[in-house]
């Protein structure tokens, strides 16, 4: 995610490769970046964080505490973009005390500009302070302003979400070996078909029931499809699995 979001302030020019520092405890990252990128690669996360103006911890939960303790007091007075899962403005803030906090949840189509973020603020961040997070996550897909207690349920949604809409390309795909495509043509025809239903969706700006119900025929194809997915529980499972996401994104924040 960091890669992505490097990338994307670079395409929108949202900073130049010099005015970027960064840290990481696998060299052979660093080294990718540096030279994709052209960033400056240090070799603490002191040096990072006493080099840069706004700071974006880009870590698992479970590093965030180590990652912020290897700043040694460089955060003091700046900006902090975190998007580490379930974890707190709150409990940031204590990790980095004088230190300003926006928390944020990206996911991975970032890495191809098409990130869905939302993100939510401390109390002391400024007008300014948003302003930029915008910048940051705007350069890497659409950005979302919600309310902290919100975000568990973004992460359930959007935050894992791309890997519940792998799995059912995954499946259309096998549907379509099972019923005689050669693999490569059934997986080319599942992506694009989810991609336009996508695109679709978003342009039209009609409701998704209606655009389902646009594609299916009394009696037809889609209707007996459509009848077998309910019968399978399906809409149930989706509404689980996000609910099942949000609940963990909650516990982590406890651990």
């Amino acid at each position: 995610m960091a890669t992505a979001i490097i990338h994307g302030m670079l395409r929108a020019k949202t900073c130049e490769a010099s005015d970027i520092f960064v840290s990481c405890p696998e060299p052979a990252l660093l080294e990718a970046l540096k030279s994709s990128a052209e960033v400056h690669v240090v070799s603490s996360n002191a040096e990072a964080a006493s080099s840069a103006m706004v700071a974006v911890l880009c870590v698992k939960p479970q590093d965030a505490a180590t990652a912020l303790q290897q700043t040694d007091g460089n955060l003091k007075g700046k900006l902090v973009l975190s998007i580490a899962a379930g974890l707190t403005i709150e409990s940031l803030s204590q990790m980095i005390p004088g230190s300003r906090v926006i928390r944020a949840m990206p996911n991975t189509p970032a890495m191809v500009g098409q990130s869905a973020t939302a993100y939510a603020v401390s109390g002391d961040s400024s007008l300014e302070d948003q302003e930029l997070a915008e910048k940051v996550f705007s350069s890497i897909g659409k950005v979302f302003f919600v309310q902290e207690k919100q975000i568990d349920a973004v992460t359930g949604l959007s935050g894992s979400g791309p890997a519940y809409i792998f799995m059912v390309m995954e499946a259309l795909a096998d549907g379509g070996v099972a019923c005689g495509l050669p693999r490569n043509l059934s997986q080319e025809l599942a992506i694009q078909t989810i991609l336009g239903a996508a695109v679709l969706a978003q342009e039209s700006g009609q409701h998704p029931a209606l655009l389902r119900e646009m594609v299916t025929s009394p009696g037809g194809t889609t209707a007996a499809a459509l009848g077998e997915l309910e019968n399978r529980a399906v809409r149930s499972a989706f509404i689980d699995a996000v609910q099942a996401a949000c609940l963990r994104s909650k516990e982590l924040a406890k651990a």
